[in-house]
């Protein structure tokens, strides 16, 4: 997916997003001729393949996250991975929903063509409480970063209810900065738009916010029928001199992965203020027509080269006038691009490098267009093909397994053949680049030792990695008052967060049973983070299980015998034993023992 951002006329500049992530087609099929006022078609559906990599706001790994994809629903590994494979979904707009507690959804939209695949980077944002205040007085909130949010008065109801409220209210908000390198993985959709007349059009975006409202139980809440609280937007330094003095304003629907015109901003200062009647994430946004565009990256021998940056630039534009996307497996990177336009394709390994790859000029009119093949010559010094082999515990081929490489502080996974082998190119910032290659045996549940390795532009033949070893089971047993609970991979989810909000901080290990259509149980357990090593002793500070349905404190310190402690992408294992208390006036005693093996991600 690609935010594109360039400057249009002198009243405004767009933002634009190139979406869907396909595979090789030399013509576009079903292709968007600047659509210009034609109401979309969202009830046809195609099959289509998606997979990506989400991450919080660390850029770290998130483990446990459920991914929702049409009638789908799966779990990110501890590589924040996810792969969801012929699911039916909307054409015109198929959503990717991304949920982990104490996040906003992570949403992403596409444009799916038949039997094609898609590829994404979804970086979530954090809850964070901007402020609170009383539902019966009003009040507002702010950020430091400008925005801001003014309530009136008895304004609260219960959102599944409709019940006024008029306790506490926590509001927990984030400003997007559209000028921001991480925008694109951080932003919601794939800014199109839905105007008043129900036209599907490409946004602008002069910044965008995420906000939810939640009471002192933790219920939703909403702003009440016929209230409105005033939202105030900062504009970014590089984009006030070109903001229009009034702007619509857009809200997400996370049913359709579209957003929606309702009212409009004005231009006050270096902001947008305008009133939103309910919130989810709100947007300022100038709408335009869009065409279709897609490519193909390969190396100079004709092999794809996936999971690299594709930048697309406006010539002779401003500093933002740019987008950014990501070829997905086949090297296929497709979307929405401003039409009759002068622009340039870069290909980079990430947005954070400098040099690109690749450079190729071209012109657009209104009809869609197709780059084909774009092929990366052997004379590009940071072009490197990486090869090697997987063996098993018995010294054979790894049939059934993968490889996970981080580079550039990312992870992209590579399929093995039938005979162990994987043989890929990638992209360097410069000559070279340090790498982590971890090979995994999903048959045998075992995987290698991480190896660190440099590889360099040219071929690299990697020395054999033995998938054994380390076994890659995950469990989390306990006993509460003789009752026993296990859970085990593949079939439960496990994940592990260091939380850094506590003092001292704690490392936090849980476990879900999941079903379609929920989780029918889990388990956490907390444990204090300074000092741990194999061997170590770490206060517990925290269980909290399906079993225990009562409010719970330690009658006398319970200890984390640590057992296990690898690197990052290794294991963390543990036991303990001990009792707590329940709340009164019952006091229960609740006896409690157990062990688990949880990967590292952080």
């Amino acid at each position: 997916m690609i935010a594109f951002l360039l400057k249009k006329s002198k009243l405004f500049v767009l933002l634009f997003s190139l979406f869907s992530l396909w595979s090789c087609q030399k013509n576009v099929d079903g292709s968007i001729n600047n659509p210009s006022d034609q109401i979309p078609d969202l009830t046809t559906k195609v099959n289509s393949s998606v997979s990506g990599f989400v991450t919080d706001e660390n850029n770290t790994a998130v483990n446990g996250a459920t991914v929702s994809v049409g009638n789908r629903i799966t779990y990110t590994d501890n590589y924040g991975y996810f792969q969801v494979r012929n699911v039916d979904v909307v054409k015109t707009a198929a959503v990717v929903t991304v949920s982990k507690a104490g996040y906003f959804h992570g949403i992403k939209t596409y444009i799916a063509t038949e039997n094609k695949s898609t590829f994404f980077r979804i970086k979530l944002i954090p809850k964070n409480t901007a402020g609170t205040f009383s539902a019966s007085a009003g009040g507002s909130v702010s950020l430091t970063n400008g925005m801001s949010i003014n309530f009136p008065l008895n304004a609260i109801v219960n959102a599944a209810s409709g019940v006024a409220y008029a306790g506490v209210v926590n509001v927990a908000a984030s400003w997007i900065n559209p000028t921001s390198t991480d925008v694109n993985p951080t932003m919601p959709g794939d800014l199109r738009g839905l105007n008043d007349a129900g036209a599907i059009k490409i946004l602008q975006s002069f910044g965008m916010a995420a906000v939810e409202l939640t009471g002192a139980s933790g219920e939703l809440l909403q702003i009440a029928s016929g209230k409105k609280a005033t939202l105030t937007f900062p504009v970014p330094a590089t984009l006030i001199s070109n903001a229009p003095a009034n702007i619509p304003l857009w809200y997400f629907d996370e049913a359709t992965g579209l957003w929606k015109e309702e009212g409009s901003a004005t231009k006050t200062g270096n902001n947008y203020v305008g009133e939103v009647s309910h919130f989810s994430f709100w947007n300022c946004d100038v709408p335009n027509n869009y065409i279709q565009f897609n490519c193909t990256i390969l190396d100079a021998n004709g092999n794809p080269i996936p999971f690299v940056g594709v930048k697309i630039s406006v010539v002779g534009g401003s500093l933002y006038n740019y987008g950014w996307g990501w070829t997905d497996s086949s090297g296929y990177v497709s979307g929405a691009i401003p039409n009759n336009a002068s622009l340039s394709l870069e290909v980079f390994t990430n947005y954070n490098c400098g040099t690109a790859a690749y450079t190729q000029a071209f012109s657009t009119t209104s009809t869609a267009i197709s780059l084909g093949n774009i092929t990366i010559p052997n004379t590009v010094l940071n072009t490197a093909n990486v090869s090697g082999t997987v063996t098993n515990c018995s010294s054979g081929p790894v049939s059934n397994g993968y490889i996970i490489m981080q580079k550039d502080n990312q992870y992209s996974r590579y399929s093995l053949s039938n005979t162990g082998s994987y043989d890929f190119s990638t992209l360097l910032c410069s000559t070279n680049a340090p790498v982590i290659l971890i090979g995994e045996d999903i048959s045998a549940g075992q995987q290698s030792t991480p190896l660190s390795y440099t590889i360099v532009s040219g071929n690299n033949v990697v020395p054999n990695l033995q998938a054994c070893g380390i076994t890659t089971e995950q469990f989390f047993n306990y006993t509460v008052n003789g009752a026993n609970t296990a859970f085990t991979s593949p079939a439960d989810t496990f994940y592990m967060y260091v939380n850094t909000q506590m003092n001292p901080p704690r490392i936090e290990i849980s476990a879900q049973n999941i079903v379609s259509g929920g989780s029918t149980g889990f388990g956490t357990i907390g444990f204090d983070q300074p000092g741990i090593a194999v061997g170590s002793v770490q206060p517990m500070s925290l269980f909290y299980v399906t079993n225990i349905n009562d409010s719970t404190y330690f009658t006398t310190p319970i200890n984390v015998n640590i057992t296990e402690y690898g690197n990052v992408g290794e294991f963390i294992s543990g036991n303990f034993a001990g009792s707590m208390s329940g709340a009164a006036p019952l006091n229960t005693v609740y006896n409690i023992n157990g062990n688990f093996r949880v990967r590292r991600n952080q």
